[in-house]
């Protein structure tokens, strides 16, 4: 293997980050503009420096290698297009088939993960991958969809996660985290040997589908005096071959820094156009990188350019603008732009940082984001599908059939503006096949990212047929802001050669001896297609569309030129053997490229024999038997079919399983229609639904008996954060690591007493209550920006000299900070009491402080729905937001009437679902703010399972995404809200329903309900 030189670490700003490092990207981005200002040599570079080896192995295996162009599996070349899904944000094991089979139907052929160390270890030496954790299914859904795996285990993960995936066990363990440290190498040893030994066994190697395997994770930045720790690395990389890892072991770099470097494939993270989804449509001028391709070369030219994590969204925080905004500011524009850039760097594995967000349900998240981690992903939480998941699928089918981008070089980087076009407005970079030595890739897109102008432009390319200045037809070609083309020039398709195409090509297929191709651009754009043929060019003949607009044209006799505009779909008849389909971009998104199985372990990876359908809103799968070919599929409206497969499979057509009355083009094609069957469904009615409700605070009242609780009498802590307290009040050094709170202090009033005054932290967007025996004393209701606040609180009246009294606070529990910064222990940030003091007595005295969390701690009750998904609220420890819990004895009560003054409630109802197999119908819980007495704080819990946190003032969630599986569509279901209001004048829900948020017939498979145990009485419940 070639040897890969260790480079020094270097400084730049990281590119995904929580909401507090945000605070650090001026400065950071100023860092990192300096470092490329000053290495000149390093990023202007265009070629190899050096002839290096054409294949390299890690010597373990010959399944998996790479060269300095792709990856290679089997020996066969493959652009990785990858797509980030979390399987600990989906908890319903039988729904990862699905999305798989989405991702798959992307065109994309892998899938990369992350796996928490936190749920599977909560309590140091006992580790579980059971029920929603076991890993098993995820690998078997992404071999029957045909997906491989890039595994990213840790130990660290990042991930808008509690803890950044580190145990909350973590926060009290004495030693600096993701270092060398030997009581961090100690901690993760049980962890990363039993995830790691999982993943062994299903590598690609062992007939799974994991093709790589992450050593730790933007291992980039490092906190002073820390720098990058070399024997960390090195002991990692070597604990992770000891558990059977074989395949290639990767990291990813913040950006490119040169971190990590002696890992067999080093790559870089990008999140290029950052998270301010409050101004959607706002890009810098500059937001485009150009520096990547010259970093390549300087750090690992020896390697394919890799890139493990590019935007593919934002994490959106509390008080955020929501995820609907997000998926506006990386949407479509910003994938044709910011992806296709990374594509003119002869980028051949991309991951996208998230294809599926999902959810952080029960305690998963880090404060920096709330429930939803929808990430304005292409697939949204719900399942459902954006436009850009459509943009994206041109893209990957773009690349997936063009092989000659797989050996190419990028020419003149930071020589762009103008080139080839002779317009400044336009930067063109022209990426050319070095191995073939035919093929050429001219990406253009606008100088100024930000602007909104339509740019004219001829382009001017070497061909095989000489200098051209296209169009040669007439007109000129035009590019709008907010987009890039991709030009091709003496480029195959089949038997087919393509001198150039100023249209996009999508795709092409060879099917019954005849080259079906492809090509889009936006409606009403001018465009040229020219073909190369041995002898006299034919003619063109539109068979099918309007073909008003179509010119044609010889050039030199052998070259047919045809011009057309994009507009509908217009199908060009060229010589006997090519079949053009001229279509604008909404056609195009219509479009599926299947492949049917083929046989043996890896049936589902084939990339032969392909398939491609016109319609419906999402095709899943297609199969032949004989000559009937099967297509399953989802539909939401009347769908009209265009069927392009070969005659012999295709003598009979079926979608879902029902046969479709077929018809033929005049050139040969299949078509059908399809009504989706939609049956009526109605959800039940929340508000006129029974609700049962009782008082989840006995901990005020008088006669409240605290013997169980755990007594906080710790002295000293190993937690960097030192208290100004006589004992410590970290809820962490007490085994609490999720959710509500509790603290009562026990204290005789000396007389003098006035107030308290004490700061909590809790992390972004926390509160507390607290009162003074039974009586409320106020609250800090939290904001989006303080992670810690210290409030002071008046008492009621005068204590009497040697009274005993009790104090009760409830904070909650936001989730650790993450620790980006290797060595800087933020995650053990405390949640607890930092400081306290009474107002007017400096002689009182605690005699015992007592915390409670969720019951058990560490050691958790409910094991099937994990160690986050509960906290220490009185109803939570009791159980009662379980089914089956008797309520009887409970009065009658609506969170929307809710409470009067500040305490918790708790309310139960059941509904009923009956949602007919056949359909994909995702419902979600939502809820409309509340003006009046607005500071509150609730808990959604759908048969046991918290999948949502709502904080009325912060927002900005109010639809909440509940999965089938956790909701049992079949039968009745428990949903219990609990009500926290921190205003003396109480609180109530404005509303609370059941909604459908799509509505499709769907082939999806069965969907199997997640085990969800009933109340049982509760040993040790207090």
């Amino acid at each position: 293997m070639f040897k890969k030189i260790q480079h020094d670490s270097r400084r730049a700003t990281p590119h995904k980050q929580s909401t507090a490092r945000m605070l650090v990207f001026p400065l950071l981005a100023l860092v990192c503009a300096l470092f490329v200002v000053g290495k000149p040599r390093a990023y202007r570079r265009t070629s190899e420096p050096r002839q290096l080896p054409q294949l390299q192995t890690n010597g373990l295996q010959d399944i998996v290698t790479w060269d300095q162009y792709s990856l290679l599996i089997n020996g066969k070349r493959l652009f990785v297009f990858s797509g980030e899904i979390h399987p600990y944000r989906n908890p319903v094991q039988s729904l990862h088939l699905d999305v798989f089979q989405k991702v798959k139907s992307l065109g994309f052929n892998a899938v990369s993960f992350y796996v928490f160390w936190g749920i599977h270890e909560p309590k140091r030496g006992e580790i579980s991958f059971e029920g929603f954790r076991d890993l098993q299914p995820f690998f078997d859904a992404a071999m029957e969809a045909g997906i491989y795996l890039i595994a990213r285990p840790g130990p660290y993960i990042n991930a808008e996660t509690s803890g950044g995936g580190f145990p909350g066990w973590g926060t009290y363990t004495p030693g600096i985290w993701r270092t060398q440290n030997t009581t961090y190498i100690e901690a993760y040893q049980l962890y990363m040997k039993t995830v790691g030994s999982i993943i062994a066994k299903n590598q690609i190697t062992k007939g799974g589908p994991v093709i790589l395997f992450q050593a730790e994770n933007e291992y980039s930045g490092f906190e002073a005096p820390y720098t990058e720790d070399f024997e960390y690395e090195s002991r990692l990389l070597k604990d992770i071959r000891s558990y059977g890892i074989d395949v290639p072991i990767t990291t990813n770099d913040a950006w490119p820094g040169a971190h990590y470097t002696t890992v067999d494939i080093y790559g870089y993270d990008s999140y290029p156009n950052g998270f301010d989804c409050s101004n959607p449509s706002v890009w810098k001028p500059d937001a485009v990188p150009e520096y990547f391709w010259g970093s390549h070369l300087d750090i690992n030219a020896e390697d394919l350019n890799a890139v493990y994590e590019f935007q593919g969204g934002a994490f959106d925080g509390w008080g955020g603008a929501g995820y609907q905004a997000c998926s506006v500011l990386l949407g479509p524009d910003f994938e044709r732009v910011f992806y296709k850039n990374q594509f003119a760097m002869s980028t051949t594995l991309l991951n996208i940082y998230m294809i599926f967000g999902g959810t952080n349900w029960g305690g998963i998240a880090h404060p920096g984001v709330y429930t939803s981690y929808d990430y304005g992903a292409a697939i949204a939480e719900d399942r459902t599908l954006r436009e850009k998941y459509h943009e994206i699928k041109l893209q990957a089918n773009f690349l997936a059939v063009s092989p000659a981008f797989l050996t190419t070089r990028p020419q003149n980087i930071y020589s762009t503006q103008g080139s080839f076009t002779g317009n400044s407005a336009l930067k063109t970079t022209q990426v050319l096949d070095v191995v073939g030595k035919k093929t050429g890739f001219y990406f253009v897109r606008q100088t100024d990212a930000s602007s909104f102008a339509s740019q004219p432009y001829k382009l001017n390319v070497p061909t095989s047929a000489g200098n051209l200045s296209i169009p040669l037809i007439g007109g000129s070609l035009a590019l709008n802001g907010k987009d890039t083309k991709i030009h091709v020039v003496d480029y195959t398709a089949g038997s087919t050669n393509i001198l150039y195409s100023t249209g996009e090509i999508l795709t092409w297929a060879t099917i019954d001896g005849r080259d079906v191709i492809l090509v889009y651009g936006n409606k009403g754009e001018l465009h040229e297609t020219a073909f190369t043929f041995s002898g006299a060019a034919p003619t063109a003949t539109v068979v099918s569309g309007s073909g008003a607009s179509v010119k044609q044209q010889t050039l030199a006799s052998k070259n047919l030129i045809v011009q057309y505009t994009t507009t509908g779909q217009t199908v060009v008849q060229v010589g006997a053997k090519t079949l053009l389909y001229i279509l604008d971009r909404t056609n195009a998104y219509e479009f599926w490229v299947l492949h049917p199985p083929t046989t043996g372990t890896f049936a589902h990876f084939s990339t032969e024999n392909p398939i491609i359908v016109k319609g419906g809103y999402f095709l899943r799968s297609i199969s032949t038997s004989g000559s009937t070919l099967a297509i399953k599929g989802d539909l939401n409206a009347t769908s009209s079919f265009e069927i392009i497969a070969p005659s012999a499979v295709s003598k009979s057509v079926t979608f879902n399983g029902q046969p479709l009355t077929l018809a033929k083009t005049r050139y040969g094609t299949l078509t059908a229609r399809r009504a989706a069957s939609l049956p009526a469904v109605a959800l039940p009615s929340l508000a006129s639904a029974t609700w049962k409700t009782a008082n989840s605070l006995p901990e005020i009242s008088s006669n409240y008996d605290d013997s169980a609780w755990t007594v906080a009498n710790h002295t000293t802590t190993v937690n960097p954060n030192q208290p100004k307290t006589p004992v410590v009040l970290f809820s962490g050094d007490y085994g609490y690591h999720t959710g509500n709170i509790f603290w009562r202090a026990h204290f005789n009033a000396t007389g003098t007493e006035t107030g308290f005054t004490t700061s909590l932290w809790g992390g972004s967007a926390f509160g507390y209550s607290v009162w003074l025996d039974s009586t409320f004393i106020g609250s800090w209701e939290g904001d989006a920006v303080h992670s810690d606040y210290e409030g002071s609180f008046k008492f009621p009246k005068k204590l009497a000299p040697g009274s005993g009294h009790v104090l009760t606070i409830l904070q909650d529990h936001m989730g650790y900070e993450e620790d980006w910064t290797a060595a800087s222990e933020w995650f053990k940030n405390p949640r607890g009491i930092f400081s306290y003091s009474f107002e007017g007595s400096n002689g009182t005295t605690v005699s015992v402080w007592k915390v409670a969390g969720n019951l058990g701690g560490e050691s958790y009750v409910d094991k099937t729905r994990g160690p986050l998904n509960e906290g220490g609220l009185f109803g939570e420890r009791q159980g009662w937001h379980l089914p089956g819990f008797n309520d009887k004895s409970w009065a009658t009560g609506k969170p929307t009437t809710g409470i009067k003054e500040a305490g918790v409630s708790f309310y139960r109802t059941t509904f009923n679902l009956n949602v007919p197999s056949g359909v994909d119908y995702p419902i979600a819980i939502t809820v409309t703010n509340s003006t009046v007495n607005p500071h509150f704080r609730s808990q959604f819990y759908v048969n046991g399972y918290q999948f949502g946190k709502y904080v009325n003032h912060i927002g900005p969630q109010s639809s909440f995404p509940v999965p089938q599986g956790i909701l049992n569509y079949h039968g009745t279901n428990t949903l219990a809200v609990s009500l926290w209001a921190a205003d003396a004048g109480g609180a109530k829900l404005n509303s609370i329903d059941l909604k459908f948020t799509s509505k499709v017939e769907s082939s999806i498979g069965a969907i199997v309900n997640q085990p969800a145990p009933a109340w049982a009485p509760r040993p040790g419940a207090f």
